[in-house]
């Protein structure tokens, strides 16, 4: 059995043994508290850049089958658990999880502490890290964490979004067509879409609002995706000269780069959002929603007018932003995911909410 060690740059150490082999990995350690769904947690975008850590303790029991993918690859870094099920067990199942994170070149590593991790982290918040299996002295490993690139300040859209625009599944009866700014859009996002009778055409994150335009679209979704919005600024310039023009629907990411084109602000959280039953109160009906959630970054509050926008959702475990709408234009967006995939399904009504959008906005006749 091969021993590994997570080194935090502060010079805490974890131990725990590897059962799926990878070369050693750096990343920001976050933590994700779904209780099934690793699957779509592995091929989701927005994790690209962190090393994940899963708070369930038993994963593997269902293995990995074909359909629950969320993107053409696997982008996080590594993947930490508790205690690793080699024997799966479920009629989907087509490979082993050590299988396919070895076909993926992820280290996964079991036998971690992960509640003593996820309390480390909820404390200090998120660092960076090595995983690696060296033996080499743990001051030298601490010097190589100190040297990795940090999370802020990255765009990491840039290493998950489409090379090339492409159609999505043309849905039974088309009513829209929606253009998706890919910033690391997950599957589950256009099979909804198609479900609500949109044929979504994918455009890579540098795509200009002028080729978005030309297409006629009926609306222009923002997709989620991973890291700091900040560094994102051609997406930001797309949007700001789409507002007004064309309805605009924003999740996750795609709702912290609707509020930078807005002229707002972003921030780092302590350490982020990341699981399948998260809180959020909508303000509009009342209703508090429990949500599906993979976010490193908030949008400001005091950053947005008030004149212009209106909060719409707040999370209730911290207050911060979850969603906003514009008074004026039509667009709006969450922090938050509705299409799920892993999570429940409480918020799949903004799905229709822009389809509304669209259909008011059509017999205006504004384009």
């Amino acid at each position: 059995m091969i021993k590994a060690r997570l080194v935090f740059e502060d010079g805490t150490v974890f131990y725990g043994n590897v059962f799926a082999m990878a070369d050693d990995r750096y990343g920001e350690v976050i933590f994700n508290t779904a209780l099934s769904g690793y699957q779509e947690v592995l091929t989701d975008p927005s994790y690209s850049g962190q090393i994940v850590l899963m708070t369930y303790p038993l994963i593997g029991s269902y293995g990995i089958n074909e359909q629950d993918i969320e993107s053409g690859s696997v982008f996080l870094r590594a993947f930490l658990v508790k205690e690793y099920i080699n024997f799966p067990s479920n009629w989907r199942s087509k490979k082993s999880l050590k299988k396919y994170l070895e076909e993926n070149n992820i280290l996964g590593v079991e036998g971690f502490d992960t509640r003593a991790i996820t309390r480390f982290i909820r404390d200090k918040g998120s660092q960076k890290a090595l995983l690696t299996t060296s033996e080499e002295d743990i001051s030298v490993l601490i010097q190589k964490v100190a040297s990795s690139q940090g999370m802020k300040g990255q765009n990491l859209v840039q290493h998950v979004t489409c090379s090339e625009q492409y159609d999505w599944e043309k849905p039974q009866e088309e009513e829209f067509r929606v253009a998706v700014i890919d910033c690391g859009v997950k599957y589950n996002i256009l099979r909804q879409m198609t479900t609500n009778h949109c044929f979504c055409t994918v455009f890579p994150a540098g795509t200009s609002a002028e080729d978005i335009l030309s297409g006629k679209f009926d609306g222009v979704f923002i997709s989620n995706g991973p890291g700091d919005p900040e560094p994102v600024n051609n997406v930001v310039q797309t949007i700001k000269a789409l507002i007004g023009k064309i309805p605009v629907f924003g999740i996750c990411l795609g709702n912290q780069l609707l509020a930078l084109a807005l002229g707002g602000r972003t921030f780092k959280l302590a350490f982020g959002h990341h699981g399948a039953n998260h809180p959020v109160k909508n303000l509009e009906t009342g209703k508090v929603e429990i949500t599906s959630q993979n976010h490193g970054f908030g949008v400001d509050l005091e950053s947005l007018s008030m004149d212009d926008v209106e909060v719409t959702h707040i999370n209730l475990n911290d207050n911060t932003v979850e969603g906003f709408k514009h008074k004026k234009y039509p667009a709006f967006s969450v922090q938050y995911h509705p299409e799920a995939a892993p999570g429940p399904n409480d918020s799949r009504y903004l799905f229709k909410n822009f389809i509304d959008l669209m259909r008011q906005h059509r017999k205006k006749k504004i384009y």
